[in-house]
């Protein structure tokens, strides 16, 4: 079975699985270092972080999904860029309210592709309530937010946590008054593999997890309480509150947001595999890949073999910037001629990584 069809035949990607991308773009710009000229390959997921990849100032930004719902959302979000101004933006996404997001959603539609315009047309609940929870990533959340946190912390004690102050406030804060029995053993439940396969990730992405799923996400959710800043994590407040407070992810910001909207016409897209797209570049074609963590879903076989692809499709000097979340995937010694392992940079990068979930940053360089 090739990595396409391992992952195409076992979870269904009709439905918008991730209404947001939930890898710190910060993080990923800081670990590709796009510069004029070059041509970038994305995981399209929602959006957002192939939208922050123009504002790198590459020539090229190619994203491709296998979802046609994910290009939806990329594609209005695209949209929104050309038709509205910043703070409509946010508004339709949901980091701010608004009285009326559909009249957003009019003022962006003629922009939209036929598919694209179904889609949304067919999806109003969800434009109402801001595009960025529309997915089941996100409503996950938003149970947890409703039904579990208010049975572990206050909303007043909520709005404590995500205060700025010192890393030792932090550290003080977490330790005395968040971190209770409650929120240790709600968090291990909710977080489970079972709960989070069954209303967040799809079951078959956890094919080749091993080991506590909770503790793993408990030890990092503390990392990023503490010595990381949860006023500066828009990732953080989304989970605790459905919304964006003091913080915005790198493509919602308003001093990227001219930039982005000016190189809109640098960005295409397609709904397919990130195999078949690499099948059809040839060798030596790309400079920069977000593969977000697509590597997770795969058996360390065909994780393997799409590595091969990536590395012949790359230029020399070609880097790769992808997450591990709960499944080590790592470039193996076999291919050390041909992949160089950024180790020291991915360290230094997953120490200041605001998605907290993920176990691991990795950054690779085509030889």
């Amino acid at each position: 079975m090739s990595a396409a069809s391992e992952i195409s035949r076992r979870a269904d990607f009709s439905e918008i699985r991730y209404a947001q991308c939930w890898e710190d773009a910060d993080v990923l710009l800081k670990a590709l270092d796009i510069r004029p000229g070059h041509v970038c390959v994305s995981v399209a997921s929602a959006g957002d972080n192939t939208l922050a990849m123009l504002a790198g100032g590459g020539e090229r930004v190619i994203a491709v999904d296998l979802s046609p719902a994910q290009l939806a959302c990329l594609e209005l979000r695209v949209a929104a860029y050309r038709a509205l101004p910043h703070g409509d933006l946010l508004a339709l996404i949901g980091s701010r309210p608004h009285p009326s997001r559909e009249d957003l959603y009019r003022r962006c539609r003629s922009l939209l592709s036929p598919e694209a315009r179904r889609f949304w047309d067919a999806h109003p609940h969800e434009i109402a309530a801001g595009i960025g929870g529309a997915g089941k990533f996100e409503r996950y959340f938003a149970r947890f937010r409703a039904y579990v946190l208010p049975l572990i912390h206050s909303r007043a004690r909520v709005a404590r946590l995500l205060e700025g102050r010192s890393a030792e406030a932090r550290a003080a804060f977490y330790d005395e008054q968040w971190d209770t029995w409650r929120w240790r053993l709600l968090f291990r439940v909710f977080f489970s593999r079972t709960v989070m396969g069954w209303l967040g990730r799809d079951p078959s992405f956890f094919r080749y997890v091993q080991g506590s799923v909770p503790a793993r996400i408990l030890a990092r959710a503390r990392y990023a309480m503490t010595a990381l800043d949860p006023s500066d994590n828009p990732y953080i407040q989304w989970i605790l509150l459905g919304r964006h407070a003091t913080a915005l992810p790198y493509a919602l910001r308003q001093e990227n947001f001219e930039r982005i909207r000016a190189r809109l016409d640098r960005l295409e897209w397609h709904c397919r595999s990130l195999e078949d797209f690499l099948n059809g570049t040839g060798d030596r074609a790309i400079d920069r890949y977000n593969l977000s963590d697509i590597f997770e879903y795969m058996s360390e076989e065909n994780y393997r073999r799409l590595l091969e692809q990536v590395a012949c499709a790359g230029r020399p000097g070609a880097r790769l910037a992808y997450w591990n979340m709960l499944v080590e995937r790592r470039r193996p010694p076999e291919m050390a001629a041909r992949l160089r392992s950024l180790d020291e940079l991915a360290g230094a990068l997953h120490r200041e990584d605001k998605a907290f979930f993920y176990q691991r940053v990795v950054v690779e360089e085509v030889v």
